[in-house]
């Protein structure tokens, strides 16, 4: 059975956009498109049957509203729809197993409402095995596009460029992978940057232009070593155009700036056990808080 991409509705603008970013990712992907709602079962209220029945309700409705939302942009989308019961983090993670990603809105530096409330939602990304992505409430298929000549937003241009955030310490396959077939099938560029920083302040490079020379060639070094981690999948994908790009930067602002314009920004996501609970990173953190563009969060070993 072909896994579907799946995306999570509660009725909020963020969950409707992020219902219909996810449409049309499974129209690029040949995929079946699969709504889910979760809602907290009730077992000890004692008038549980009444809050049941609400939140059945409430989900219906809010699957209606993606389902006419999805059909309104793009009609030809295979669609099937899920009310699943909580926990809500469970109930994702469990859709988010069959996925072949999972969709969720997201309102940036507000946090993420409805059931998406705060700890679910990075709950979400922290725990999820398979391909997260992040839509903010005003997504709208043209801002996946480069804008006309005249500056305006438009469907008919080509897409703008999908980032791809690499951390040459620890590049991954899956997270490369991910983002050279997001390129590909958006017919995109794709933009690989590595962000370094330097610990050393002015006054511990000694001479100025000795430190010139040393920075200059450290940044040539990383651009190197970056071009040779991406020169296997460039044989893979030799359709996809590639722009390595190597910043001397603090990575989270680095990241920021290089999305700024970006069809999809691609992060990485290491999965661990910490006695804390789970947690995403801080260039993880970044992106979900701080970047304007969806933001795919690929998780890693």
């Amino acid at each position: 059975m072909i896994s579907p991409v799946v995306a999570g509705v509660d009725g909020s603008p963020e969950s409707l956009a992020a219902a219909a970013w996810a449409a049309r990712e499974a129209g690029r992907r040949d995929r079946p498109l699969h709504l889910v709602h979760a809602w907290n079962w009730h077992p000890r209220h004692e008038d549980r049957e009444i809050a049941n029945a609400a939140q059945r309700h409430l989900a219906r409705r809010a699957l209606r509203q993606a389902e006419e939302r999805v059909r309104a942009e793009c009609p030809r989308v295979r669609l099937t729809d899920e009310q699943m019961e909580g926990p809500a983090t469970a109930a994702l993670l469990k859709a988010a197993d069959q996925a072949d990603l999972m969709v969720l809105g997201s309102r940036g530096l507000s946090g993420l409402t409805g059931f998406l409330v705060g700890s679910v939602a990075l709950g979400v990304v922290a725990k999820a095995t398979r391909p997260v992505v992040l839509v903010r409430a005003d997504e709208s298929a043209a801002d996946e596009h480069l804008p006309t000549d005249d500056g305006s937003a438009s469907t008919d241009t080509g897409y703008g460029d999908v980032v791809l955030a690499i951390d040459l310490d620890e590049a991954c396959d899956e997270v490369i992978e991910f983002a050279f077939e997001a390129a590909r099938l958006r017919h995109a560029r794709l933009r690989a940057v590595h962000a370094w920083h330097t610990a050393a302040g002015p006054l511990g490079l000694g001479s100025g232009d000795i430190g010139l020379v040393k920075e200059r060639w450290q940044g040539e070094e990383w651009l190197g070593f970056l071009q040779a981690v991406l020169q296997v999948w460039r044989d893979k994908y030799p359709d996809v155009e590639v722009l390595p790009t190597v910043v001397e930067d603090r990575p989270t602002t680095a990241l920021v700036r290089a999305a700024t314009g970006a069809s999809l920004l691609v992060v990485g996501h290491r999965l661990t056990e910490r006695p804390v609970g789970p947690r995403t990173g801080p260039v993880t953190h970044a992106a979900i808080h701080h970047v304007g563009c969806p933001v795919a969060v690929v998780p890693h070993v």
